[in-house]
């Protein structure tokens, strides 16, 4: 009887567990992902001046974008005022480069830490709303913004700035800059997005996405990381803001602080698909096609826009990369862990 057991355990190993992360259509969009950066980077050198001020205008509805689906897609925080971090970055770089005399390539990651100050007492200052209430407050704040840059004189109040010193840069060296900041804008947040959800930070998101009450039982700090997400994404709105107005060469308050980013941000998300890198993607692409081509319809067409949006949230609310998922699962940006069980027999 000994015999047969000893037998048996030698031929029946243990299953062995192995955590899958990468498929291969991951390999093939990363890269992809790879080849576009170096396209971005290099675009002076093929590209057209108006090319690269269409793709820099492309790259940062696609940072507004996902940084409002960090938030709300997986933070649940629906914020409608982000416009208050583009105006404030944008306006900190005009001061800087043309107040102070900083270069304004150079001017533009130091105005990055404007929009993080001032998201730490906004969020101090929201937080405790939930909702709705959260989504109309992040609007109060963005009007006060506005209200308060529209008669600061020392921004030249509502007549606005113009970036002057950007005189002394030939096209050649704008598109350049340009070029590169293109480049940095979608490796930090899409590429950036992308490791931070792979991480274990990623992983207590979307746990708190699910089920923020039974992801505080399991020992997540469900308020750090909150304030974490929307710090993170005032940074990255400002990232846009201050290389959009860069290139506009302009600013004033209606523009910097207009709510029609937080409206592109949730078309865009809203159509590809919340939750997903994928779905921003998509969306963009979708929103600036229609731009080029039927903007000019003026109101009605933000009427289409804003009926399609609509439509999508009562019958796809998972968008379009969702519909696609349900027929043909080859995600672009894998983040979920697969546990593959593998049987070794021993002989």
């Amino acid at each position: 009887m000994t015999s047969i057991s000893t037998s048996a355990d030698a031929v029946a190993a243990p299953p062995a567990i192995r955590v899958r992360r990468q498929t291969v259509s991951g390999v093939i969009a990363l890269s992809l992902f790879v080849l576009v950066i170096v396209a971005l980077s290099t675009m002076p050198w093929w590209a057209k001046t108006g090319t690269i001020r269409m793709v820099l205008e492309l790259c940062c509805y696609i940072v507004a974008a996902q940084m409002w689906n960090m938030l709300a897609g997986y933070a649940g925080l629906v914020s409608v005022g982000q416009q208050a971090f583009i105006g404030v970055a944008g306006y900190a770089v005009f001061v800087l480069a043309q107040t102070f005399g900083i270069n304004p390539f150079l001017a533009i990651p130091l105005a990055l830490v404007v929009p993080a100050l001032v998201a730490v007492p906004c969020y101090l200052l929201l937080h405790r709303l939930d909702g709705p209430y959260f989504a109309i407050g992040t609007w109060v704040v963005a009007e006060v913004f506005r209200l308060v840059a529209s008669n600061l004189g020392w921004v030249n109040a509502g007549a606005g700035m113009s970036l002057a010193v950007m005189r002394e840069y030939s096209g050649f060296e704008r598109n350049v800059a340009m070029s590169v900041l293109c480049a940095l804008m979608i490796l930090v947040s899409i590429g950036g997005s992308y490791l931070f959800l792979r991480s274990r930070y990623g992983l207590a998101l979307i746990a708190m996405r699910d089920n923020p009450v039974a992801a505080s039982s399991q020992g997540i700090n469900v308020g750090r990381l909150r304030f974490m997400i929307y710090v993170a994404a005032a940074v990255g709105c400002g990232f846009a803001g201050a290389v959009y107005f860069m290139a506009q060469l302009r600013i004033n308050p209606p523009s910097a602080f207009d709510p029609m980013w937080s409206n592109v941000a949730i078309f865009i998300v809203m159509i590809g698909g919340i939750g997903t890198i994928e779905g921003v993607l998509i969306g963009a692409l979708i929103y600036f096609v229609a731009d080029r081509f039927f903007g000019e319809y003026g109101a009605s067409y933000f009427v289409v826009l804003g009926v399609m949006t609509v439509l999508v949230a009562l019958y796809a609310r998972t968008g379009i990369w969702g519909m696609i998922s349900k027929y043909w699962d080859a995600p672009w940006f894998p983040i979920r862990r697969h546990l593959l069980v593998e049987r070794k027999d021993r002989a």
